[in-house]
């Protein structure tokens, strides 16, 4: 599917799958940087992260290499006709669904915006698949069209009964989805674990999820890529020069403080 359908099936489903982005070399090396944050010891702390689910946040900072598939260009054409300019990282993190997990409630991940309508595009994400998604071991669940519920259809219950799809794909695929699309990670009934990486964009006038400039240091952020920089909010937003630092560009700040670490022998 080209660039044009895949556009199309998110305007009309909410969704739409790249398959078989990454190879198995990439799947094991993202693997291989991750095991050490996966050792049981990050569970769920309720229902919704999940009991039996680790969820590993700040996750750039934790493994940097991660970088190329936040910015991965298979995806950002997509991104970039949906989103508007200066575009943001709103959320990134790793979700590990251990055996006997239970289905998470259904919810969107940008519709928590004041004087906006559920259904306007706030934000869009994607999940990144380092198992095969299953039909057993805790697939994403969508229901294909509820981006498209206003608030007052959504408080009026039209979320009720609605017919729920599985979300199928092979290790290496990535689902791009509408912020207000309605999706949860389903029960894992197998004998083995389900790892997915989740980048999620939100729209550049908006707060992200989170609290980015924190999560990932100037001193870590340094080494990426001045679009990923942006992203996490060491950039400014044209017109205009909303988020400079001291009056100057966030990018001094950056450089300098990834120079002193370096300097240090503190870079990755």
């Amino acid at each position: 599917m080209d660039e044009a359908g895949h556009l199309a099936e998110i305007a009309t489903k909410g969704y739409t799958i790249l398959a078989d982005v990454l190879g198995s070399a990439e799947i094991s090396d993202v693997k291989r940087a991750l095991a050490p944050w996966l050792q049981q010891d990050l569970m769920g702390r309720n229902n919704f992260e999940g009991h039996k689910t680790e969820r590993v946040y700040a996750l750039l900072a934790k493994v940097p290499a991660l970088a190329s598939i936040i910015e991965h260009p298979r995806l950002l054409p997509l991104l970039d006709n949906l989103l508007t300019e200066h575009y943001l990282l709103s959320a990134n993190l790793a979700i590990n669904i251990h055996p006997g997990e239970t289905p998470q409630p259904f919810h969107a991940d940008h519709t928590q915006v004041g004087n906006s309508d559920r259904s306007q595009l706030n934000g869009i994400s994607t999940i990144w698949a380092f198992d095969d998604f299953t039909d057993v071991n805790g697939a994403t669940e969508v229901i294909a069209g509820s981006h498209l519920w206003t608030t007052a259809e959504f408080n009026a219950g039209v979320a009720r009964d609605q017919p729920m799809t599985k979300v199928l794909m092979s290790a290496g695929s990535v689902l791009v989805f509408h912020g207000s699309l309605y999706h949860r990670g389903g029960a894992n009934n197998s004998s083995s674990t389900r790892l997915a990486i989740t980048p999620q964009y939100c729209q550049p006038w908006l707060r992200q999820l989170e609290n980015m400039v924190l999560a990932i240091p100037p001193s870590v952020a340094g080494q990426f890529s001045p679009r990923l920089q942006e992203m996490l909010g060491f950039g400014v937003r044209e017109p205009g020069f909303m988020g400079y630092v001291d009056g100057r560009h966030p990018r001094r700040l950056v450089d300098a403080g990834y120079q002193g670490r370096k300097a240090r022998g503190l870079s990755s």
